[in-house]
C-alpha cells in the first residue's frame, strides 16, 4: 500500500538594493534584490518547507537556521539539494511540486522554464513534476508597493 503525503511552504523576503535577485535558482536582472541570512531564494525556500512538510520532517529553519554563521549567504539550490536528501533518507519519493510566486516585479514569466530546470535537478526529479506559477497583488499591500516578494508551494510524496 502506497502512502501519499502532501505538504504547504510559504516564504517572504523583502526586496533591498544592494542584493542579487536570485528566485528558483535563477539570477533576474533586477534593480532589487530579497534580503535574507542566505541568498533568500524565496522560491526554493518555500518548496523546501512544502516538502519538509510533506515527509514529516519540520521546517527550513529547523534543518538551516538563520542564526546559524555556516548558512550566512548559503545558497538556497545547494539547501534544496540537502532537502530532497532528507526527504529520501525518511524513505519518500517526490510525486509533484507546485508553486506560485507573489510579485509585480521583476517579471517571473520569463525565467520559469530556466527555475523549473533549476529545481528538477536539484530534486533528481523529471521537470514536468514541477509547476511553477507567476501572479501579482494588483498593486495591494507591501507586495503591490514592491517591498517583497511572496511564494507559496505544495508538494506531494509518496513511500
Amino acid at each position: 500500500m502506497k502512502i501519499f503525503r502532501t505538504g504547504i511552504g510559504f516564504d517572504v523576503h523583502r526586496l533591498v538594493e544592494g542584493r542579487p535577485c536570485i528566485i528558483g535558482g535563477v539570477h533576474i536582472p533586477f534593480e532589487k534584490g530579497l534580503m535574507g541570512h542566505s541568498d533568500a531564494d524565496v522560491l526554493l525556500h518555500a518548496i523546501s518547507d512544502a516538502l519538509l512538510g510533506a515527509a514529516g520532517l519540520g521546517d527550513i529553519g529547523t534543518f538551516f537556521p538563520d542564526t546559524d554563521p555556516v548558512f550566512k549567504d548559503a545558497n538556497s539550490m545547494d539547501l534544496l539539494k540537502r532537502v530532497a536528501e532528507e526527504v529520501k533518507k525518511a524513505d519518500y519519493q517526490i510525486s509533484n511540486i507546485d508553486s506560485v510566486v507573489v510579485c509585480e516585479y521583476p517579471k517571473i514569466n520569463p525565467h520559469r522554464e530556466a527555475m523549473k530546470q533549476n529545481i528538477a535537478e536539484a530534486l533528481n526529479i523529471d521537470i514536468s513534476q514541477i509547476g511553477v506559477k507567476a501572479s501579482t497583488s494588483e498593486r495591494l499591500g507591501y507586495i503591490g508597493r514592491e517591498e517583497g516578494i511572496v511564494a507559496h508551494a505544495v508538494a506531494s510524496v509518496y513511500r
